[in-house]
C-alpha cells in the first residue's frame, strides 16, 4: 500500500472532507504541528481507502477501518525494518477517529464507523539511553568554536542539555526568546501550543551570547525575523540537518550511545533527578502536561535507588559477610 507524506488535493469527496476538517482545526487554535500530522496519517489513510475503492466518507465502513489497522500493524519502521510499535500505531490511528467524530457531529455522515475502533495498548517504553555528566560534557566538547558554525553548534547544544527543550521548540526560538537577567528561556507554542518559561544555564546563554555576538549577524538576512539560530544561509535550521548534526556529534562524543536532539532532553531530565530534583519541577520543565509521562524518568534514574542498595542490602556493599565466612570454613 502506499502512504502519501502529504494530503494530496482534494480530487474525491473523502480527501475534501479530510482537508476541511484540517481547516476547521487550525481555525479552532490547534497547534501547527498538530494539524500537520494529522494530514500526514489522514493522507495515508485516504491513501489505502483509494486503493480499495472507497473515495467518499459515506462509503467508509468499520470494517474498512479494522482492515488499515491491520495495515498499521503489518507495516515496517523504514528506519529500523522492525514493526511500527503500539504507540505509533495508536497516534496514527486517532487523527482518524478524530475525523470520523467530526464528520457525524457535523451531519456529515449518518454514524460514526470509528467510534467501535479500539486502540492498541501502548507500551511504556524506557528512553533507550542517556549520557551520564561526563558524556554530556565529551559530547559538548564537541563541535570546533574556533570557526563560526562550530560555535553556532556548542550554542545549540549548550541550549538544548541546559533547558532540555524539544527540537521543534529549539528551532522556533526567537532572540528575545532569552532572557539573561532572569536565566529564563520562553518557548512559545510549544506541544500542544503552549507557552512555558524554562530555567537556562549561565553556561549557556554565555555561548548563545557568543553566538548572537559574533556568528549570528554575519548569517541574518534582511529584514531579520528574529530567528535565533540561523543556518549558513540564513534560513531557519531544518529539524532533519538538525537531527542528524546533533547525532553527529553524540557518535564522536559518547561512542556506543545513539540519539539526538531528544537524548540531551531524557539526559538532563535524568540527571536532575539523580541530582535530587522534585518530579513536580522536572515535569513543568519539560513542558508535560501529566505527572506520570515525567515518571518514566524516574524509572531510568537509579543512583539513588543503587545507593539504598549499597546502604540496606545485605550483600549491597560488595564486602564480604557473615555468609562468605561461613563458606570458607567449610
Amino acid at each position: 500500500m502506499t502512504t502519501a507524506s502529504t494530503l494530496p488535493a482534494p480530487v474525491t469527496p473523502l480527501a475534501a472532507a479530510v482537508a476541511e476538517h484540517l481547516t476547521w482545526l487550525r481555525v479552532h487554535g490547534y497547534a501547527t504541528t498538530t494539524v500537520h500530522q494529522r494530514e500526514y496519517h489522514l493522507a495515508a489513510l485516504v491513501g489505502f481507502l483509494a486503493e480499495v475503492g472507497i473515495n467518499t466518507p459515506g462509503e467508509v465502513s468499520f470494517a474498512a477501518l479494522e482492515s488499515y489497522q491491520r495495515h498499521l500493524y503489518r507495516q515496517r519502521n523504514t528506519r529500523t525494518g522492525g514493526p511500527l510499535s503500539f504507540r505509533t500505531q495508536a497516534q496514527r490511528l486517532i487523527p482518524v477517529k478524530s475525523l470520523f467524530a467530526w464528520l457525524t457531529k457535523h451531519g456529515r455522515i449518518p454514524f460514526d464507523p470509528a467510534a467501535g475502533l479500539v486502540l492498541p495498548k501502548a507500551e511504556r517504553r524506557l528512553p533507550e539511553a542517556t549520557l551520564s555528566a561526563d558524556e554530556a560534557e565529551d559530547v559538548l566538547a564537541g563541535p570546533d568554536v574556533t570557526t563560526p558554525l562550530g560555535l553556532r553548534d556548542r550554542a545549540i547544544l549548550e541550549v538544548l542539555y541546559s533547558t532540555a527543550i524539544r527540537r521543534a521548540e529549539l528551532i522556533g526560538l526567537q532572540v528575545w526568546d532569552l532572557d539573561h537577567a532572569r536565566g529564563t528561556l520562553f518557548v512559545r507554542q510549544g506541544k500542544g501550543g503552549k507557552d512555558r518559561h524554562v530555567p537556562i544555564g549561565a553556561r549557556a546563554l554565555d555561548w548563545t551570547q557568543r553566538y548572537t555576538d559574533l556568528v549570528r549577524p554575519t548569517q541574518v538576512r534582511h529584514p531579520d525575523a528574529g530567528v535565533l539560530f540561523l543556518s549558513a544561509s540564513g534560513a531557519p535550521l531544518r529539524p532533519d540537518w538538525l537531527s542528524r548534526t546533533a547525532a553527529g556529534y553524540i557518535s564522536a562524543g559518547a561512542p556506543g550511545k545513539h540519539g539526538s536532539c531528544h537524548l540531551f532532553r531524557h539526559t538532563a531530565a535524568t540527571l536532575m533527578l539523580d541530582g535530587g530534583a522534585d518530579i513536580r519541577y522536572v515535569g513543568e520543565m519539560l513542558g508535560h502536561a501529566k505527572l506520570e509521562t515525567t515518571q518514566i524518568y524516574t524509572r531510568v534514574s537509579i543512583a539513588k535507588l543503587r545507593a539504598v542498595h549499597a546502604a540496606c542490602h545485605p550483600a549491597g556493599d560488595g564486602q564480604p559477610g557473615s555468609g562468605e565466612d561461613h563458606l570458607r570454613a567449610i
